[in-house]
């Protein structure tokens, strides 16, 4: 499978030295490699130097969105059922300096405050039979980078990448998605995307329903459309029996249940604020959903759980893939290494639906089974660690790779303190 999956992606090197180095890239993702940069891979992969890797990233000739197209097509061929959900979210790179390209100090959720940091937002597609991110765009800001042509040139950044929102970002990222005739039903997000408009009217135009997570404090129209008012003022006059209890999914302690509720807002009958209850601490989150046909609650319910998958694609691909390992500042290294790394978790997450057994639903029944559970990402990862890349490194070559690194470590040493005597602090 792994041959198989290479074989997509052979045709987008046009020499076969950066085609065995992608190939080895990739094993190397998949390997337990403690750190996945290019010395550590290229160490893993049995190179005496890192320059290959660094090559692939930076100089050699290929294109990382005509692999990304892979990626979402391998995708949906494996992973791709009716009930398909679209979820947007983004995540945080912590970096040191201002030279990364689209690095500056912003909030991220990796750190939950604000940070020296690259964001990424990302498109993950996730289905009854997994789930897997299938597009990315770096997020530049319009002050710090769009505006700033010498930083932009310094980290490579094309003149067509022009500043824009992460909802727009998002937008882009659905509207490729839909272009290229992959369906789905359904996209989700977080508030930072629910709150956007122009997101919503685009995915309204394209037909495609959605269930957004909003503040409390967004405005609805209830009593069709003739009344205005906070969704938290709607929350607050609802009935006992306007709640029902339901399962958001089941995640790794069981099903997922909350009290649901769901008014309908506008006057077409196809627009509700969905309100979800955390039943033991009373907290309230909301909802904004659109459908082009009438649904069900507990469809809506379906894709607002839905959501978490992405985290759970960030989790994974940060924690078995390295995605955000990479030592590179140049925007098109960015972009590959990303790519990459987006590839190798697409492969397990294939590899993991694979190897689960077709069965009836049934929530309750880990609790009385004593089989294992089904072959997770970790530990896909872990098995093909070993039968991909068995261990058989000599003392020799562990401490010939030791001397390269402590050298290279010592010239950059060097290189920081003859900066610092030639411009001495003044403070």
């Amino acid at each position: 499978m792994f041959d198989q999956t290479m074989a997509r992606i052979a045709g987008r090197f046009r020499r076969v030295e950066p085609r065995t180095t992608a190939r080895a890239y990739l094993l190397g993702l998949l390997s337990r490699t403690e750190r996945k940069n290019c010395w550590q891979l290229a160490e893993q992969a049995g190179h005496d130097r890192p320059g290959q890797m660094q090559r692939l990233l930076r100089s050699a000739r290929w294109d990382a969105d005509d692999v990304r197209d892979d990626v979402r097509a391998y995708v949906l061929d494996h992973l791709g059922t009716d009930d398909g959900v679209l979820i947007v979210d983004e995540t945080g790179f912590l970096k040191k300096g201002r030279n990364s390209a689209g690095v500056q100090r912003q909030y991220t959720g990796t750190a939950g405050r604000i940070e020296n940091s690259q964001v990424g937002v990302f498109l993950a597609y996730a289905s009854s039979r997994g789930r897997a991110l299938i597009d990315r765009r770096l997020y530049l800001s319009d002050a710090s980078w769009c505006q700033d042509t010498e930083r932009r040139t310094r980290s490579g950044v094309p003149e067509q990448a022009q500043f824009a929102t992460k909802p727009a970002l998002a937008g882009q990222m659905i509207a490729a998605t839909l272009d290229a005739g992959i369906g789905a039903s359904w996209v989700t997000g977080d508030e930072a995307y629910g709150q956007d408009p122009g997101l919503r009217a685009l995915l309204e135009d394209h037909r495609i329903g959605y269930v957004l997570a909003v503040s409390c404090s967004t405005r609805v129209r209830i009593n069709q459309g003739r009344t205005a008012t906070r969704s938290d003022a709607v929350a607050d006059r609802l009935p006992g029996s306007a709640w029902h209890r339901q399962s958001a999914g089941t995640g790794a302690k069981g099903p997922r249940y909350y009290d649901w509720a769901w008014i309908e807002i506008g006057a077409d009958g196809h627009r509700h604020l969905l309100i979800r209850r955390n039943s033991t601490s009373g907290e309230l989150a909301y909802y904004l959903c659109w459908s082009p046909t009438r649904v069900a609650l507990s469809e809506l319910v379906r894709v607002a759980g839905a959501r978490w998958c992405i985290e759970e694609c960030f989790q994974a691909a940060k924690g078995q893939v390295g995605l955000d390992h990479y030592q590179v500042r140049h925007w098109t290294a960015w972009h590959r290494h990303i790519t990459l790394a987006m590839l190798a978790l697409a492969f397990l997450a294939v590899l993991a639906a694979d190897a689960t057994p077709e069965r009836p639903s049934q929530p309750n029944q880990p609790a009385r089974s004593t089989d294992p559970i089904d072959l997770t990402v970790p530990e896909i990862r872990h098995l093909l660690g070993t039968l991909l890349n068995p261990t058989s490194t000599s003392p020799r070559r562990l401490l010939y790779w030791s001397t390269w690194r402590r050298r290279h470590q010592a010239a950059a040493r060097r290189s920081h303190y003859q900066r610092r005597l030639a411009s001495p602090s003044t403070g």
